[in-house]
């Protein structure tokens, strides 16, 4: 369609450990949503409210495009625990009986898998540590100093730079969050993680996100943690990552793809005019 004034559309609202998100099924492909759109929808007042939309459209290739677009109207390239709400969506609303159910993202493929109990396990594929690939516009190397902070930079599919600290709760997120965040070294900026570990099956994190701010989940930011963790030798294969809204395990051995594991929640639906 050409206009999205006065069109009403269905919605689910959902979370991942309270990372929150409107779900939006446009497999017809008659929805078009634009920064000022998805900026009013997210408004917690005026609108639904949510850290991310998360549109299901159809794919030539694989099962779904996954489509993410951050509070502030910015399409970005993943969200992990968005992906766990995105499996349950389409099996919840019969848009599929595949099980695991590969999607297209901006960055690339991955598969969700829906377990028994209804947690979710995504393979959110090989962690990416090339500078240009990120973006980040040092020399490659194993921690990195921006900002005058030393952190590890990662993708995901999405840029993270991860900050190992000594008392996450005392730690000021938002101030150092956006300092790095806007540094220059990121030309796309980056998810800022920090990550304060308890031992080497267990960690605290918080994440100052891209165009959100401080939610109270990050999945692909779980990842980001847990990888530059084990390739500083101070993890292991296996670890609990305990966010503010609950927790998550991640699975990731050197030179294979990283695991994410955790909860995907239904919270309520409706209809709205945008």
């Amino acid at each position: 369609m050409d206009k999205i004034s006065n069109m009403l559309i269905n919605f689910t609202k959902m979370h991942g450990l309270g990372n929150d998100f409107m779900v939006v099924d446009n497999t017809a492909g008659n929805i078009t949503f634009t920064e000022s759109s998805v900026k009013s929808l997210a408004d917690r007042n005026f609108g639904v409210g949510f850290d991310q939309l998360l549109v299901v459209e159809s794919s030539d290739n694989v099962d779904f495009r996954y489509v993410i677009y951050n509070s502030d109207g910015s399409e970005v390239e993943q969200c992990g625990n968005g992906a766990r709400c995105f499996a349950r969506f389409v099996q919840e609303k019969r848009l599929s009986s595949s099980n695991p159910i590969n999607v297209e993202t901006k960055s690339g493929v991955i598969s969700l898998f829906v377990n028994n109990d209804n947690t979710v396990r995504v393979d959110m594929g090989m962690p990416i540590f090339a500078p240009s690939d990120i973006p980040l516009l040092l020399e490659q190397n194993s921690t990195y100093q921006v900002e005058g902070h030393e952190v590890g930079c990662i993708s995901m599919g999405n840029p993270h730079c991860v900050l190992i600290v000594d008392d996450v709760e005392n730690t000021d997120v938002e101030v150092i969050g956006k300092l790095i965040q806007n540094s220059s070294l990121l030309p796309n900026q980056a998810n800022i993680g920090f990550m304060q570990i308890i031992n080497e099956n267990e960690v605290i994190l918080r994440v100052y996100e891209r165009g959100a701010g401080e939610t109270l989940a990050c999945g692909s930011g779980a990842c980001a943690a847990v990888v530059f963790g084990n390739h500083q030798g101070l993890l292991s294969n296996s670890v609990t990552t305990h966010l503010r809204g609950g927790d998550a395990v991640i699975e990731y051995e050197q030179n294979s793809n990283v695991f994410l594991s955790g909860p995907a929640e239904f919270v309520f639906e409706g209809q709205i005019n945008i």
